[in-house]
């Protein structure tokens, strides 16, 4: 087993997969369905499934189309959108998904994290964390459900998510997301000085070096989503995951197995 998950992060827009550059312009990347299928015969490690629209739109999880997901998914399925009380992750649950991942209501109310905690256990509860750099290059906090830097310090919030019972943060880049040019390193270096729960960088792999250095800079895992669904200069949609052999290679010939 890899020291290091490798995740395929998943955005799903109107019940089909999208792909985002720096959370706005979207590509049409197909059928989630077909792409769990895809994943499972390459055995990937976990899965996450994003709703990018449910919480802006005030929406409820699909949970008949997560279902689905999770009936068709042989990996651990970590699901994220609309979730905003104890009893939608007690369905989620019911339904076989394995992790929650929340964002808004995690920032409104830090007790609600505390309480799911207490449920159902810190492992199955991610924090979602957004950050975006000012025109000065600041980290800022970022809501991805009203598109807005906050005044909130990250770090300190994810600091007190962290000890109010989450069991891992999800930390994704704004500026990096869809554009292939690699994470922000800084960015994780900063995360993970101040975390004693798995932190998963997301947001800017475009190679198997780029999955590397995020590890190298302190990420517990790794997740992505340009890397596993597109292909090439013109980003043509190819849904594809690196062999077991070709990870596990990858993390050895750097000590960070």
């Amino acid at each position: 087993m890899l020291g290091h998950r490798v995740i395929p992060a998943l955005l799903l827009r109107d019940n089909g997969l999208v792909k985002t550059q720096r959370f706005g312009k979207s590509k049409y990347v197909g059928d989630p369905i077909n792409a769990i299928r895809i994943f499972n015969e390459k055995e990937v490690d976990e899965l996450v499934v994003l709703d990018i629209d449910a919480t802006r739109l005030k929406q409820p999880p699909n949970y008949a189309l997560i279902e689905e997901f999770a009936a068709e998914c042989f990996m651990p399925l970590g699901y994220g959108g609309g979730i905003n009380t104890v009893e939608q992750a007690r369905t989620l649950f019911s339904l076989g998904v394995e992790k929650v991942i929340l964002q808004s209501a995690a920032l409104d109310n830090p007790r609600l994290i505390a309480e799911l905690a207490s449920r159902f256990g810190s492992q199955s509860i991610v924090i979602s964390i957004d950050v975006k750099r000012d025109w000065l290059g600041r980290i800022k906090l970022w809501s991805a459900s009203s598109r807005r830097k906050l005044s909130a310090d990250w770090l300190a919030v994810m600091k007190e998510l962290s000890s109010v019972g989450a069991g891992e943060i999800l930390l994704n880049a704004v500026d990096r997301d869809g554009m292939q040019n690699g994470y922000d390193l800084d960015v994780i270096k900063s995360a993970a000085s101040v975390l004693d729960i798995p932190l998963v960088a997301l947001g800017g792999a475009g190679n198997m070096g780029h999955l590397l250095e995020a590890v190298q800079a302190g990420a517990s895992a790794v997740a992505a989503g340009s890397l596993f669904v597109l292909q090439g200069p013109h980003r043509a949609v190819l849904i594809s995951y690196p062999s077991y052999s070709a990870l596990e290679s990858l993390f050895r010939s750097s000590d960070v197995s």
